[in-house]
């Protein structure tokens, strides 16, 4: 079974991608996700100033998946570019997208100019992280228009290809994803995590977070996620890197039916580590041998046939 797949003509060996934020702090730890199983990463998501991010403790568990608050912390586009180059020299075979982020559309378009420039093979346009204060006020991508404006102002000066990154928290994410096609997007990414929520101590009588709410993301996130790629895929051409939740196989098979094309895996390491990569593409394997599918394409997009 062929599970090797070409997005935006980039080839991917498998569909599996580690999300943005998830073991992205170095080169070496991306790196060492590939030699896991994993057919690609995408790399934090740089500002182009550093970022010392929210104070501890900014990830906690709950039954039903994760909620962090982590708030973006990174070293500044212009000091990252050494690892971008030790991923490459490491794992020359495994495409990484490099994840853009900024204060307004001046400092994405800046940071874009920078990234394209770096060794990665496209970019992911964060506008979607819910717990980030931004000049804007809320993220870019509870905004149709603005999507649009920031996307066109980024596209203008990348060549390479571009995913922008959507936020699961609007009434019609398809619109926003239209517009972000009409702008000049190669791909989507959906979604990024719900929110913010909250978690209590009720022994301390506080919010656990030190940033008191912080994005939603695990189980509790997968059947909105999940909504969210079949909709995206039913009103756009472009393909999806379907992230949010995917923890088992079936999991990741119903993403591919929804309409993903790459998977983006997060949740699925917090619960088996870097094993998940291995067990989500056999899994994958074994469903289309028992269902007589010769090649992944023929799994994305199925659920809208039937």
């Amino acid at each position: 079974m062929n599970l090797s797949v070409n997005f935006c003509g980039i080839n991917f060996p498998n569909p599996t991608v580690v999300a943005s934020g998830y073991l992205g702090v170095t080169g070496a730890s991306l790196a060492n996700c590939v030699r896991s199983g994993a057919g690609g990463v995408t790399g934090k998501t740089l500002f182009m100033d550093e970022r010392p991010g929210h104070p501890n403790p900014t990830v906690i568990t709950f039954p039903g998946g994760l909620i962090n608050a982590v708030g973006l912390c990174g070293e500044g586009i212009k000091n990252a570019r050494h690892e971008f180059e030790k991923y490459r020299d490491l794992a020359p075979e495994n495409p990484i997208i490099g994840s853009i982020g900024g204060k307004n559309i001046d400092e994405l378009v800046e940071v874009a100019r920078i990234m394209q420039e770096y060794p990665v093979d496209m970019l992911e346009l964060n506008f979607s992280c819910p717990n980030v204060d931004d000049e804007m006020g809320w993220p870019i991508a509870c905004d149709a228009q603005l999507t649009a404006k920031a996307t066109q102002a980024i596209r203008k000066v990348v060549k390479k290809p571009i995913s922008v990154k959507l936020s699961p928290n609007v009434p019609n994410i398809a619109l926003i994803a239209r517009h972000a096609e009409e702008a000049g997007a190669n791909a989507i990414t959906a979604v990024n995590t719900m929110g913010p929520g909250m978690l209590i101590d009720i022994k301390m009588r506080r919010p656990i977070l030190a940033n008191k709410v912080g994005g939603v993301s695990g189980q509790a996130l997968f059947p909105i996620a999940l909504r969210c790629v079949y909709d995206v895929y039913k009103a756009v051409k472009i393909p999806i890197i379907a992230t949010g939740g995917i923890i088992k196989g079936q999991d990741a098979i119903a993403m591919l039916m929804a309409g993903g094309s790459l998977l983006g895996i997060g949740s699925a390491i917090a619960s088996y580590d870097l094993a998940c990569f291995d067990m989500l593409n056999e899994k994958i394997q074994e469903f289309m041998k028992e269902e007589g599918f010769s090649d992944i394409s023929e799994l994305v997009g199925l659920a809208h046939q039937n």
